[in-house]
C-alpha cells in the first residue's frame, strides 16, 4: 500500500498523488499516459521499485483520475483528421486546452509540494512525451530520464498500427453502462497489450473495474490527445535533454512502435535503447522483474555518474 497520499495545489489545478518507500531515499516520478490513471503504475510495481531503495511518486495528471477535470473546456484544434495530418508532420495544433508543457509543469508542481529538488523522471507512452519535456524544460530537477513505450513525434515518423489506433480512440456510447465500459476497456487492453503475456481474464477485470469505479472521465481523453497534438514533434525538446536517458521498449508494440523509441534515442546525446521482448504497449506482470532491474540499474549508474 502507498505509505503516502495526498494532493499538490498546482496553479489552479489539484493534482493527487501518492507515494511509496522512505522519503529520505532518492526521488522516482512516475507520469503515466493518456486517458490512464496513476493506479495502472500497479502498487506492487511501484513498491518494487520502492524496494531497491526509492522513494517512488506516481500522480494522475490533469483530467484523470482524481485530480482536476478542466470541466467545460473544448479541447480546441479543430477537426480530428486535420490534426492527425499535422502530428504526423510534426506541427502543432494551435488553440488546444493545453500543451505537454504544461502538463510537465504539473509533475515538477507535484515535486514542488513534496519538497523534492531532484527526482529520476520516468513516463510511459505520453507519460514518455512529458517526460522528454520535462526533462528540457525543468533540465536542472531531471537526475536521469527514462521514457518508456513512446515517441518524440518527429515528423512522417510511421503511424501507430490502424486497428491499435482505433481501439484507442473508440470512445462508449453516452448510455453505455458499467459492464460496458469494463468490456470496452478489457478489448483495449487485448488489442494494445502484449500478446506473449496476456493477464489472466479476472485480472484484467478486476483491473478495468477498478479504474472504472475509481474515476471514470473519457472526455479527459480528448483534452490530453489534443495536448498531444497541441505539442507537436519533440525533437527540439530531446536535443536540450542532458540528463542520462533510456529508452524501454516493447518489441511487440503496435501502438508505439519501434521507430518512436528509436528516433528519441537518436537524437538525444547519449541514450540508450533497450527493447523489452514480447512487451507491446503495457507492463505485463512476468516482465517487472526486468523492467524494475533496468530502471534501478539506470537509476544506480546516472546516481554514480
Amino acid at each position: 500500500m502507498p505509505s503516502r497520499t495526498g494532493t499538490a495545489a498546482v496553479g489552479d489545478l489539484e493534482i493527487c498523488f501518492d507515494e511509496f518507500g522512505d522519503p529520505d531515499d532518492p526521488a522516482v516520478l512516475l507520469i503515466m499516459g493518456i486517458g490512464a490513471q496513476m493506479v495502472f503504475w500497479r502498487t506492487e510495481f511501484c513498491e518494487q521499485i520502492a524496494a531497491h531503495g526509492y522513494r517512488v511518486i506516481r500522480f494522475d495528471n490533469r483530467d484523470s483520475g482524481l485530480s482536476s477535470k478542466l470541466d467545460g473546456v473544448a479541447p480546441g484544434g479543430g477537426p480530428l483528421l486535420l490534426n492527425l495530418a499535422r502530428y504526423w508532420a510534426g506541427i502543432p495544433t494551435a488553440g488546444t486546452a493545453y500543451t505537454l508543457s504544461d502538463m510537465a509543469d504539473d509533475a515538477a508542481g507535484v515535486l514542488d509540494h513534496l519538497g523534492i529538488e531532484r527526482a529520476h523522471i520516468v513516463g510511459a507512452s505520453m507519460g514518455g512525451m512529458i517526460a522528454q519535456v520535462f526533462c528540457a524544460e525543468h533540465a536542472d530537477r531531471a537526475l536521469s530520464a527514462t521514457v518508456i513505450m513512446s515517441s518524440n513525434n518527429r515528423r512522417f515518423l510511421p503511424p501507430p498500427g490502424p486497428r491499435q489506433m482505433l481501439a484507442l480512440l473508440k470512445r462508449p456510447p453516452k448510455n453505455a453502462t458499467r459492464d460496458d465500459v469494463i468490456a470496452q476497456s478489457m478489448r483495449l487492453s487485448r488489442i494494445i497489450g502484449s500478446p506473449v503475456y496476456p493477464p489472466e481474464p479476472a485480472v484484467a477485470r478486476a483491473h478495468a473495474a477498478e479504474y472504472y469505479d475509481r474515476s471514470f472521465y473519457p472526455v479527459g481523453f480528448a483534452r490530453q490527445f489534443a495536448a498531444i497534438m497541441g505539442t507537436g514533434s519533440l525533437v527540439a525538446a530531446d536535443r536540450r535533454i542532458a540528463a542520462p536517458t533510456l529508452v524501454l521498449h516493447g518489441s511487440h508494440d503496435k501502438l508505439m512502435r519501434m521507430s518512436g523509441a528509436e528516433a528519441i534515442a537518436k537524437t538525444v546525446r547519449g541514450a540508450h535503447l533497450t527493447v523489452v521482448d514480447g512487451m507491446a504497449h503495457d507492463l505485463p506482470r512476468p516482465l517487472w522483474d526486468q523492467i524494475v532491474g533496468e530502471l534501478t540499474g539506470h537509476f544506480a549508474d546516472s546516481d554514480r555518474a
